[in-house]
């Protein structure tokens, strides 16, 4: 009975911790979220039109040497991007940007490519039949097939940049680190779950939202969830 009591109170105990965190954990998340939204954005603008040019035919066996590059830089610990970043960017919130930036960036531009790759080349060839050129067969026909897949990157992407977004505060970023990182130099366990917590929850959150979307936009006719 003792123990039994006892929880309770423990639960109270760590709830009452979480709150006198609340004021930081929401600027914190709004914070982060700026970070990783910036850092999405860019890498779509790019991504997206690098993963077409990799998929045209005349990019040949350079396609072959940039998506080899592609997947060696995917398995780069974001350590090291970020490392990277503030050794060219100094610290702050550019740096940490940079950093998110370029973790994002890969997989958007892979699955772009695997997927614009992926269009039955029966479909191209019916629309070259009909006289479409180049260009509209990579809007109408292309890129509407591939849609599915490069939602589905951008969905794995964003939610890894959330979860690496805390690495940030290593480089003065800010974020939802300045918890986890804080509470683990003074090993203060609730300190440390207020940051992983929402981290998690945005990551979660995030990926909802992308799929809300990637259901909203996909067409139809090549979505297999409707």
């Amino acid at each position: 009975m003792t123990m039994c009591a006892s929880l309770p109170a423990y639960a109270d105990n760590w709830l009452g911790g979480f709150a006198q965190y609340r004021s930081d954990i929401v600027y914190q998340s709004v914070q982060q979220m700026l970070m990783v939204a910036l850092a999405g954005l860019a890498a779509i603008v790019v991504a997206v039109p690098a993963g077409v040019w990799l998929s045209r035919p005349h990019s040949g066996r350079a396609a072959h040497l940039v998506m080899l590059a592609l997947n060696v830089g995917q398995a780069v610990p974001k350590l090291a991007l970020l490392a990277l970043a503030m050794s060219l960017l100094g610290i702050g919130a550019k740096p940490a940007i940079f950093a998110l930036w370029l973790a994002t960036l890969l997989p958007i531009a892979m699955n772009t490519f695997e997927g614009i790759r992926a269009v039955p080349p029966a479909l191209i060839e019916a629309a070259t039949g009909i006289g479409m050129t180049q260009r509209q067969i990579l809007f109408r026909v292309e890129l509407p097939n591939a849609m599915f897949v490069i939602f589905a990157g951008l969905r794995t992407a964003l939610a890894i940049t959330v979860g690496t977004a805390p690495l940030a505060f290593l480089v003065g970023g800010g974020g939802l680190g300045e918890l986890i990182f804080t509470g683990i130099d003074l090993n203060d366990f609730t300190m440390l779950l207020a940051g992983a917590i929402p981290t998690a929850l945005l990551a979660v959150a995030t990926d909802l939202f992308v799929a809300q979307l990637q259901q909203r936009l996909v067409p139809r006719g090549v979505n297999p969830t409707r």
